[in-house]
Protein backbone atom coordinates (compact mmCIF):
# COMPACT_ATOMS: atom_id res chain seq x y z
CA UNK A 1 0.00 0.00 0.00
CA UNK A 2 1.29 3.19 -1.11
CA UNK A 3 0.42 6.32 0.46
CA UNK A 4 2.70 8.60 -1.81
CA UNK A 5 1.28 11.25 -3.49
CA UNK A 6 2.40 10.86 -7.63
CA UNK A 7 5.46 13.08 -8.87
CA UNK A 8 2.57 15.09 -10.65
CA UNK A 9 0.60 14.91 -7.65
CA UNK A 10 3.28 16.71 -5.80
CA UNK A 11 4.25 19.37 -8.24
CA UNK A 12 0.27 20.78 -8.98
CA UNK A 13 0.41 20.61 -4.87
CA UNK A 14 3.58 22.66 -4.49
CA UNK A 15 2.59 25.14 -7.89
CA UNK A 16 -1.10 25.57 -6.45
CA UNK A 17 0.25 26.24 -2.67
CA UNK A 18 2.39 29.26 -4.13
CA UNK A 19 -0.57 30.37 -6.27
CA UNK A 20 -2.55 30.49 -3.30
CA UNK A 21 -0.08 32.23 -1.41
CA UNK A 22 0.66 34.86 -4.08
CA UNK A 23 -2.29 35.71 -5.45
CA UNK A 24 -5.42 34.36 -3.80
CA UNK A 25 -4.33 35.16 -0.24
CA UNK A 26 -3.45 38.75 -0.93
CA UNK A 27 -7.71 39.24 -1.89
CA UNK A 28 -9.35 37.78 0.58
CA UNK A 29 -9.64 41.30 2.48
CA UNK A 30 -10.70 42.67 -0.92
CA UNK A 31 -12.96 39.65 -2.05
CA UNK A 32 -15.14 40.23 1.43
CA UNK A 33 -15.45 43.94 1.43
CA UNK A 34 -16.97 43.59 -2.32
CA UNK A 35 -19.17 41.06 -0.93
CA UNK A 36 -20.36 43.39 1.64
CA UNK A 37 -20.50 46.45 -0.75
CA UNK A 38 -22.92 44.40 -2.84
CA UNK A 39 -20.19 43.78 -5.63
CA UNK A 40 -20.62 40.07 -6.68
CA UNK A 41 -18.53 38.66 -8.17
CA UNK A 42 -15.56 41.05 -6.96
CA UNK A 43 -13.85 42.57 -9.86
CA UNK A 44 -11.11 41.03 -9.50
CA UNK A 45 -11.67 37.37 -9.95
CA UNK A 46 -11.74 37.54 -13.77
CA UNK A 47 -8.13 38.51 -13.61
CA UNK A 48 -7.55 35.42 -11.02
CA UNK A 49 -8.53 33.05 -13.40
CA UNK A 50 -7.61 34.65 -16.27
CA UNK A 51 -4.28 33.92 -14.58
CA UNK A 52 -4.54 30.09 -12.76
CA UNK A 53 -5.93 29.00 -15.97
CA UNK A 54 -2.14 30.30 -17.50
CA UNK A 55 -0.84 28.76 -14.86
CA UNK A 56 -2.47 25.43 -15.88
CA UNK A 57 -4.20 25.31 -12.66
CA UNK A 58 -7.63 24.65 -14.36
CA UNK A 59 -10.35 22.23 -14.82
CA UNK A 60 -8.37 19.82 -12.38
CA UNK A 61 -11.17 17.94 -10.80
CA UNK A 62 -12.60 15.89 -14.66
CA UNK A 63 -10.87 12.56 -14.70
CA UNK A 64 -12.65 12.10 -18.14
CA UNK A 65 -11.20 15.66 -19.45
CA UNK A 66 -10.92 14.97 -23.49
CA UNK A 67 -7.41 16.07 -25.01
CA UNK A 68 -9.40 19.22 -27.18
CA UNK A 69 -10.69 20.97 -23.57
CA UNK A 70 -9.33 23.34 -21.41
CA UNK A 71 -7.55 22.17 -18.39
CA UNK A 72 -5.45 19.33 -16.61
CA UNK A 73 -6.45 15.54 -16.27
CA UNK A 74 -6.80 14.22 -12.95
CA UNK A 75 -8.20 11.24 -11.22
CA UNK A 76 -10.20 11.44 -8.18
CA UNK A 77 -7.37 10.13 -6.40
CA UNK A 78 -4.69 12.61 -7.63
CA UNK A 79 -7.27 15.58 -7.11
CA UNK A 80 -8.13 14.97 -3.99
CA UNK A 81 -5.31 16.79 -2.24
CA UNK A 82 -5.38 19.77 -4.50
CA UNK A 83 -9.04 20.34 -3.17
CA UNK A 84 -7.93 20.42 0.49
CA UNK A 85 -5.74 23.04 -0.31
CA UNK A 86 -8.33 25.37 -2.17
CA UNK A 87 -10.99 24.09 0.47
CA UNK A 88 -8.84 26.40 3.02
CA UNK A 89 -10.33 29.71 1.55
CA UNK A 90 -13.80 28.76 0.46
CA UNK A 91 -14.21 31.46 -2.35
CA UNK A 92 -10.78 30.09 -3.95
CA UNK A 93 -12.09 26.91 -5.83
CA UNK A 94 -13.98 29.33 -8.74
CA UNK A 95 -10.42 30.57 -9.36
CA UNK A 96 -9.39 27.48 -10.66
CA UNK A 97 -12.94 26.46 -12.29
CA UNK A 98 -13.21 24.11 -9.50
CA UNK A 99 -15.87 25.06 -7.37
CA UNK A 100 -19.58 23.12 -6.69
CA UNK A 101 -22.15 23.10 -8.41
CA UNK A 102 -20.73 23.49 -11.52
CA UNK A 103 -17.74 20.51 -11.35
CA UNK A 104 -20.72 18.08 -10.66
CA UNK A 105 -22.78 19.44 -13.70
CA UNK A 106 -19.59 19.60 -15.76
CA UNK A 107 -19.32 16.26 -14.76
CA UNK A 108 -22.80 15.21 -15.53
CA UNK A 109 -22.88 17.07 -19.21
CA UNK A 110 -19.70 15.37 -19.73
CA UNK A 111 -20.44 12.18 -19.54
CA UNK A 112 -24.09 12.19 -20.62
CA UNK A 113 -24.91 15.38 -22.85
CA UNK A 114 -25.54 15.51 -26.52
CA UNK A 115 -23.43 17.21 -29.01
CA UNK A 116 -25.34 20.12 -28.95
CA UNK A 117 -25.66 20.23 -25.27
CA UNK A 118 -22.10 20.06 -24.89
CA UNK A 119 -21.79 23.25 -26.77
CA UNK A 120 -24.53 25.59 -25.95
CA UNK A 121 -23.67 24.32 -21.84
CA UNK A 122 -20.59 22.67 -21.35
CA UNK A 123 -17.82 24.45 -23.34
CA UNK A 124 -19.12 27.46 -21.60
CA UNK A 125 -18.70 25.86 -18.67
CA UNK A 126 -15.16 24.41 -19.04
CA UNK A 127 -14.59 28.04 -20.14
CA UNK A 128 -15.36 29.64 -17.05
CA UNK A 129 -17.69 31.99 -19.17
CA UNK A 130 -20.66 30.97 -16.70
CA UNK A 131 -21.70 29.28 -13.60
CA UNK A 132 -24.99 26.85 -13.40
CA UNK A 133 -26.68 25.44 -10.40
CA UNK A 134 -28.50 21.77 -9.94
CA UNK A 135 -32.63 21.83 -8.39
CA UNK A 136 -33.32 18.81 -7.06
CA UNK A 137 -34.74 19.62 -3.14
CA UNK A 138 -37.89 20.76 -2.16
CA UNK A 139 -39.51 22.69 0.50
CA UNK A 140 -42.99 20.57 0.32
CA UNK A 141 -41.34 17.18 0.51
CA UNK A 142 -38.85 15.00 2.95
CA UNK A 143 -36.52 15.19 0.02
CA UNK A 144 -33.69 13.52 1.42
CA UNK A 145 -36.24 10.28 -0.08
CA UNK A 146 -35.73 11.26 -3.90
CA UNK A 147 -38.76 9.31 -4.60
CA UNK A 148 -40.43 12.09 -2.92
CA UNK A 149 -39.73 15.10 -5.09
CA UNK A 150 -42.81 16.44 -6.23
CA UNK A 151 -41.73 19.00 -9.44
CA UNK A 152 -43.23 17.57 -12.63
CA UNK A 153 -41.91 17.28 -16.17
CA UNK A 154 -44.55 16.61 -19.15
CA UNK A 155 -43.97 16.52 -23.08
CA UNK A 156 -46.19 18.76 -24.67
CA UNK A 157 -45.92 18.40 -28.79
CA UNK A 158 -42.10 19.34 -29.22
CA UNK A 159 -41.33 20.80 -25.69
CA UNK A 160 -40.70 20.09 -22.06
CA UNK A 161 -42.83 21.81 -19.63
CA UNK A 162 -41.94 21.69 -15.36
CA UNK A 163 -44.22 22.81 -12.48
CA UNK A 164 -42.92 22.75 -9.40
CA UNK A 165 -40.57 24.68 -6.19
CA UNK A 166 -37.37 23.89 -5.45
CA UNK A 167 -35.18 25.72 -2.77
CA UNK A 168 -31.89 25.78 -1.28
CA UNK A 169 -30.05 25.75 -4.58
CA UNK A 170 -26.55 26.78 -4.69
CA UNK A 171 -25.08 29.06 -7.06
CA UNK A 172 -28.81 30.31 -8.44
CA UNK A 173 -27.90 33.85 -7.29
CA UNK A 174 -25.23 34.65 -9.03
CA UNK A 175 -25.74 36.92 -11.84
CA UNK A 176 -23.37 35.14 -14.09
CA UNK A 177 -25.40 31.39 -13.60
CA UNK A 178 -27.35 30.80 -17.07
CA UNK A 179 -28.12 26.98 -15.99
CA UNK A 180 -30.12 25.51 -14.09
CA UNK A 181 -30.59 21.37 -14.33
CA UNK A 182 -33.57 20.42 -12.66
CA UNK A 183 -34.81 16.90 -11.51
CA UNK A 184 -38.34 16.38 -12.30
CA UNK A 185 -40.73 13.93 -11.86
CA UNK A 186 -42.15 12.55 -15.42
CA UNK A 187 -45.92 13.55 -14.75
CA UNK A 188 -48.05 10.60 -15.98
CA UNK A 189 -45.62 7.97 -15.34
CA UNK A 190 -47.17 4.23 -13.93
CA UNK A 191 -43.98 2.41 -14.63
CA UNK A 192 -44.18 1.45 -10.72
CA UNK A 193 -40.31 1.28 -10.40
CA UNK A 194 -39.54 4.52 -8.20
CA UNK A 195 -36.17 4.93 -9.34
CA UNK A 196 -37.29 5.08 -13.09
CA UNK A 197 -39.98 7.83 -12.98
CA UNK A 198 -37.70 10.88 -13.00
CA UNK A 199 -35.73 13.01 -15.69
CA UNK A 200 -33.30 15.65 -15.57
CA UNK A 201 -34.04 18.77 -17.95
CA UNK A 202 -32.03 21.28 -19.06
CA UNK A 203 -33.52 24.70 -18.12
CA UNK A 204 -31.91 27.72 -18.89
CA UNK A 205 -32.21 30.52 -15.95
CA UNK A 206 -34.10 33.31 -18.12
CA UNK A 207 -36.79 30.82 -18.79
CA UNK A 208 -40.06 32.27 -18.87
CA UNK A 209 -41.87 30.95 -15.97
CA UNK A 210 -38.56 30.74 -13.21
CA UNK A 211 -38.44 32.90 -10.90
CA UNK A 212 -35.65 33.40 -8.31
CA UNK A 213 -38.17 34.19 -4.90
CA UNK A 214 -35.51 34.35 -2.36
CA UNK A 215 -31.67 33.76 -1.51
CA UNK A 216 -31.73 31.59 1.69
CA UNK A 217 -29.67 32.40 4.99
CA UNK A 218 -28.11 29.45 6.20
CA UNK A 219 -27.44 29.57 10.07
CA UNK A 220 -28.04 33.38 9.30
CA UNK A 221 -25.27 33.10 6.71
CA UNK A 222 -25.67 34.84 3.96
CA UNK A 223 -24.16 33.30 0.62
CA UNK A 224 -23.81 36.16 -2.14
CA UNK A 225 -23.95 33.20 -5.02
CA UNK A 226 -27.16 32.04 -3.22
CA UNK A 227 -29.20 29.17 -1.83
CA UNK A 228 -31.99 29.85 -3.82
CA UNK A 229 -35.64 28.89 -3.70
CA UNK A 230 -37.38 28.99 -7.04
CA UNK A 231 -40.31 28.72 -8.75
CA UNK A 232 -41.30 27.13 -12.38
CA UNK A 233 -44.36 28.09 -13.47
CA UNK A 234 -45.27 26.19 -16.34
CA UNK A 235 -41.30 26.49 -17.68
CA UNK A 236 -41.35 25.71 -21.72
CA UNK A 237 -37.91 24.40 -23.20
CA UNK A 238 -37.24 22.56 -26.23
CA UNK A 239 -37.29 18.42 -26.00
CA UNK A 240 -33.43 18.55 -26.88
CA UNK A 241 -32.74 20.09 -23.54
CA UNK A 242 -33.38 16.41 -21.78
CA UNK A 243 -30.08 15.26 -20.79
CA UNK A 244 -29.59 11.81 -21.02
CA UNK A 245 -32.51 9.60 -21.40
CA UNK A 246 -36.44 9.47 -19.95
CA UNK A 247 -36.51 8.20 -16.63
CA UNK A 248 -32.91 8.31 -16.38
CA UNK A 249 -32.69 11.08 -13.84
CA UNK A 250 -31.97 8.97 -10.71
CA UNK A 251 -29.47 6.91 -12.14
CA UNK A 252 -27.58 9.93 -13.30
CA UNK A 253 -27.58 11.43 -10.26
CA UNK A 254 -25.86 9.10 -8.56
CA UNK A 255 -23.08 9.06 -10.80
CA UNK A 256 -22.86 12.80 -9.68
CA UNK A 257 -22.18 12.11 -6.29
CA UNK A 258 -19.28 9.76 -5.50
CA UNK A 259 -16.64 12.14 -7.29
CA UNK A 260 -18.70 15.67 -5.92
CA UNK A 261 -18.33 14.25 -2.20
CA UNK A 262 -14.86 13.49 -2.14
CA UNK A 263 -14.38 16.99 -3.33
CA UNK A 264 -16.71 18.02 -0.36
CA UNK A 265 -14.94 16.07 1.89
CA UNK A 266 -11.64 16.96 0.70
CA UNK A 267 -12.11 20.60 0.84
CA UNK A 268 -14.24 20.06 4.01
CA UNK A 269 -10.61 18.47 5.53
CA UNK A 270 -8.24 21.64 4.13
CA UNK A 271 -11.20 24.03 6.54
CA UNK A 272 -10.14 21.62 9.88
CA UNK A 273 -6.30 21.75 9.15
CA UNK A 274 -6.34 25.40 9.02
CA UNK A 275 -8.99 25.44 11.84
CA UNK A 276 -6.53 23.04 13.98
CA UNK A 277 -3.33 25.24 12.93
CA UNK A 278 -5.41 28.32 14.30
CA UNK A 279 -5.99 26.54 17.46
CA UNK A 280 -2.15 25.29 18.33
CA UNK A 281 -0.94 29.00 17.28
CA UNK A 282 -3.73 30.73 19.59
CA UNK A 283 -2.85 28.41 22.49
CA UNK A 284 0.97 29.07 22.25
CA UNK A 285 0.16 32.58 22.78
CA UNK A 286 -2.57 33.22 24.41
CA UNK A 287 -2.22 32.87 28.34
CA UNK A 288 -5.52 32.45 31.15
CA UNK A 289 -5.10 32.18 35.30
CA UNK A 290 -0.93 32.43 34.65
CA UNK A 291 -0.49 29.53 32.27
CA UNK A 292 -0.35 29.29 28.21
CA UNK A 293 -3.67 28.00 26.91
CA UNK A 294 -1.37 25.47 25.10
CA UNK A 295 -0.10 23.99 28.88
CA UNK A 296 -3.93 23.22 29.70
CA UNK A 297 -4.60 19.55 29.51
CA UNK A 298 -7.83 19.97 28.44
CA UNK A 299 -6.23 22.06 25.53
CA UNK A 300 -4.19 19.53 24.68
CA UNK A 301 -6.87 17.06 24.50
CA UNK A 302 -8.86 18.87 22.07
CA UNK A 303 -5.17 19.44 19.62
CA UNK A 304 -3.93 15.85 19.60
CA UNK A 305 -8.08 14.85 19.25
CA UNK A 306 -8.59 17.23 16.07
CA UNK A 307 -5.35 15.62 14.48
CA UNK A 308 -6.10 12.03 15.41
CA UNK A 309 -9.96 12.75 13.71
CA UNK A 310 -8.31 14.84 10.69
CA UNK A 311 -5.91 12.35 9.70
CA UNK A 312 -8.29 9.31 9.77
CA UNK A 313 -10.96 11.27 8.06
CA UNK A 314 -8.43 12.10 5.03
CA UNK A 315 -7.55 8.20 4.90
CA UNK A 316 -10.70 7.42 4.12
CA UNK A 317 -11.93 9.53 1.71
CA UNK A 318 -8.53 9.06 -0.30
CA UNK A 319 -9.61 5.81 0.12
CA UNK A 320 -12.85 6.11 -1.41
CA UNK A 321 -11.16 8.63 -4.27
CA UNK A 322 -9.23 5.59 -4.94
CA UNK A 323 -12.04 3.57 -5.40
CA UNK A 324 -14.01 6.02 -7.22
CA UNK A 325 -10.47 5.43 -9.85
CA UNK A 326 -10.63 1.99 -9.77
CA UNK A 327 -14.16 0.41 -9.53
CA UNK A 328 -13.19 -3.03 -10.73
CA UNK A 329 -11.56 -3.03 -6.74
CA UNK A 330 -15.16 -2.65 -5.37
CA UNK A 331 -19.00 -3.86 -5.41
CA UNK A 332 -21.49 -1.09 -6.01
CA UNK A 333 -22.70 -1.22 -3.41
CA UNK A 334 -19.60 -1.20 -1.05
CA UNK A 335 -18.60 1.89 -2.93
CA UNK A 336 -21.95 3.58 -2.34
CA UNK A 337 -21.38 2.65 1.40
CA UNK A 338 -18.10 4.00 1.20
CA UNK A 339 -19.56 8.01 -0.36
CA UNK A 340 -22.12 7.57 2.53
CA UNK A 341 -19.50 6.91 4.82
CA UNK A 342 -17.20 9.77 4.24
CA UNK A 343 -19.95 12.23 3.73
CA UNK A 344 -20.98 11.52 7.43
CA UNK A 345 -17.45 11.53 8.99
CA UNK A 346 -16.59 14.82 7.25
CA UNK A 347 -19.95 16.40 8.93
CA UNK A 348 -18.74 14.90 12.13
CA UNK A 349 -15.20 16.01 11.36
CA UNK A 350 -16.07 19.73 10.52
CA UNK A 351 -18.27 20.35 13.79
CA UNK A 352 -16.21 19.13 15.99
CA UNK A 353 -12.67 20.17 15.35
CA UNK A 354 -14.16 23.52 14.54
CA UNK A 355 -15.87 23.89 17.40
CA UNK A 356 -13.08 23.15 19.45
CA UNK A 357 -10.90 25.90 17.89
CA UNK A 358 -13.90 28.50 18.69
CA UNK A 359 -13.45 27.35 22.31
CA UNK A 360 -9.67 28.00 22.18
CA UNK A 361 -10.29 31.63 20.14
CA UNK A 362 -13.21 32.43 22.95
CA UNK A 363 -15.50 35.15 21.74
CA UNK A 364 -13.10 35.79 18.58
CA UNK A 365 -14.12 32.57 17.60
CA UNK A 366 -18.00 33.35 17.32
CA UNK A 367 -17.06 36.74 15.29
CA UNK A 368 -16.17 37.80 11.71
CA UNK A 369 -12.36 38.62 12.44
CA UNK A 370 -11.58 34.77 11.90
CA UNK A 371 -12.77 32.45 8.88
CA UNK A 372 -14.10 29.64 11.90
CA UNK A 373 -17.80 30.63 12.60
CA UNK A 374 -18.42 30.36 9.00
CA UNK A 375 -16.82 26.70 8.94
CA UNK A 376 -19.01 25.97 11.78
CA UNK A 377 -22.01 26.85 9.87
CA UNK A 378 -20.50 24.86 6.58
CA UNK A 379 -20.26 22.09 8.72
CA UNK A 380 -23.84 21.94 10.38
CA UNK A 381 -24.98 22.20 7.13
CA UNK A 382 -22.99 19.20 5.98
CA UNK A 383 -25.19 17.35 8.42
CA UNK A 384 -27.92 18.13 6.01
CA UNK A 385 -26.98 18.85 2.69
CA UNK A 386 -27.11 15.47 -0.16
CA UNK A 387 -28.92 14.04 1.97
CA UNK A 388 -29.33 13.95 6.14
CA UNK A 389 -26.55 11.82 8.00
CA UNK A 390 -29.40 9.63 9.04
CA UNK A 391 -29.98 8.63 5.41
CA UNK A 392 -26.28 7.78 4.94
CA UNK A 393 -25.64 5.35 8.02
CA UNK A 394 -28.82 3.30 7.25
CA UNK A 395 -27.18 2.85 4.21
CA UNK A 396 -24.17 1.69 5.18
CA UNK A 397 -25.94 -0.33 8.18
CA UNK A 398 -28.11 -1.88 5.77
CA UNK A 399 -24.87 -3.10 3.35
CA UNK A 400 -23.21 -4.31 6.36
CA UNK A 401 -26.53 -6.27 7.17
CA UNK A 402 -26.48 -7.75 3.57
CA UNK A 403 -22.49 -8.46 4.10
CA UNK A 404 -24.28 -10.47 7.49
CA UNK A 405 -26.70 -13.14 5.75
CA UNK A 406 -24.03 -13.82 3.15
CA UNK A 407 -21.80 -15.24 5.92
CA UNK A 408 -24.09 -15.74 8.15
CA UNK A 409 -22.97 -18.68 10.65
CA UNK A 410 -19.35 -17.87 9.71
CA UNK A 411 -18.76 -15.48 12.72
CA UNK A 412 -19.72 -18.73 15.06
CA UNK A 413 -16.03 -20.23 14.59
CA UNK A 414 -14.94 -17.98 17.13
CA UNK A 415 -17.36 -18.66 19.51
CA UNK A 416 -16.09 -20.60 22.83
CA UNK A 417 -19.50 -22.19 24.61
CA UNK A 418 -19.41 -24.67 26.80
CA UNK A 419 -21.14 -27.18 24.20
CA UNK A 420 -17.69 -26.61 22.31
CA UNK A 421 -15.24 -26.86 24.68
CA UNK A 422 -16.89 -30.36 25.29
CA UNK A 423 -16.21 -31.23 22.02
CA UNK A 424 -13.17 -32.53 20.10
CA UNK A 425 -12.11 -30.54 17.01
CA UNK A 426 -12.36 -32.11 13.73
CA UNK A 427 -9.25 -31.05 11.52
CA UNK A 428 -10.33 -31.92 7.80
CA UNK A 429 -6.97 -33.95 6.08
Amino acid sequence: MDFAHSSETVDLLQRLQRFMDRYVLPHNAAWHQAVRQGQYPPPFLDDLKTLARDEGLWNLFLPTLRQDEPGTRLDNLQYAPLAEVMGRLHWAPEVFNCSAPDTGNMELLHRFATADQRRQWLQPLLEGQMRSAFGMSEPDVASSDPTNLQTTVRRVGDGLVLHGRKWFITGAADPRCRLLIVMARNEGDDTGNAHRQHSMVLVPMDSPGLEVLRNISVVHHHAPEGHCEIVLRGVRVPADQLLGGWGEGFAMAQARLGPGRVHHCMRTIGQCELALEMAAERALERRSFGKYLADQANVQDWLATSRLEIDQARLLVLQCAWLLDHPQQASAALLRARVAGIKVVAAHLQTRVVDRAMQVFGAMGLSPDTPLAQFWTWGRALHLLDGPDEVHLRSIARHELAQARERMGASSAYFTTPEQLNTPPHIDP
